[in-house]
């Protein structure tokens, strides 16, 4: 497979959006190339969107983004407290928020959630991502659940074994409000990375998966 390189040249550093609908979306979909990309081009630089993050589980987000980019690399998080499972009956305030990063940051990489998530929330995120930015290079990430949305990406990221295991660990470690729910575990965390890893033959045997629907050459 051919690997892209995503220097951007002219001594500028590399910028990354993350944005995430829930407080552990980022860490869960796309934590180990975070922890890729600060190894690979250790000037890039994140900043960090949730948009349903709320008493603990804003903390928890706080948290999340500082283990996983922190400084120098996080240059800043953005907080937004929208209620979970409802953003696309509010819409047009979560559209809102989106101009207001859009209006401050430009971007060469967007981590984003994917597409055809089964998730509502999601899949507004997705939708409004592109919506807003529209001339970026962009990444859909994929989470695991009970809905089996699981589909068939198409850029994967191969990860060292410190870089998944730290992945795992930091985010069973920060998010402790998720610990009651079933899925919540790093045997499932570590299968889908297992399985992607498979796919793209990853020396270490495991790997982040992503889709991406534009790619210029």
């Amino acid at each position: 497979m051919m690997n892209l390189n995503l220097s951007v040249g002219s001594g500028r550093a590399l910028q990354v959006l993350c944005l995430g609908a829930h407080s552990d979306d980022i860490e869960i979909g796309c934590g180990g190339m975070i922890l890729h990309l600060i190894q690979q081009y250790p000037g890039c630089t994140f900043y960090w969107a949730v948009f349903s993050a709320s008493g603990v589980r804003k903390v928890e987000a706080e948290r999340g983004a500082e283990v996983f980019a922190g400084p120098p690399h996080l240059t800043k998080t953005v907080l937004k407290e929208f209620p979970d499972t409802v953003m696309p009956y509010i819409g047009a305030e979560v559209k809102k928020a989106f101009e207001e990063i859009k209006s401050s940051f430009s971007p060469d990489l967007i981590l984003t959630h994917n597409g055809k998530d089964a998730h509502q929330d999601h899949r507004l995120i997705c939708e409004l991502t592109w919506n807003a930015f529209r001339d970026h290079f962009i990444l859909e990430y994929e989470i695991p659940k009970y809905d089996g949305d699981l589909g068939r990406p198409n850029v994967f990221v191969p990860l060292a074994p410190e870089l998944y295991e730290k992945k795992v660990q930091t985010i069973v470690e920060v998010f402790q409000s998720q610990h009651s729910k079933h899925w919540f575990e790093e045997s499932a965390f570590l299968s889908l990375m297992r399985l992607r890893g498979i796919e793209c033959n990853a020396p270490s045997g495991y790997a982040e998966a992503f889709y991406c629907r534009k790619l210029l050459l």
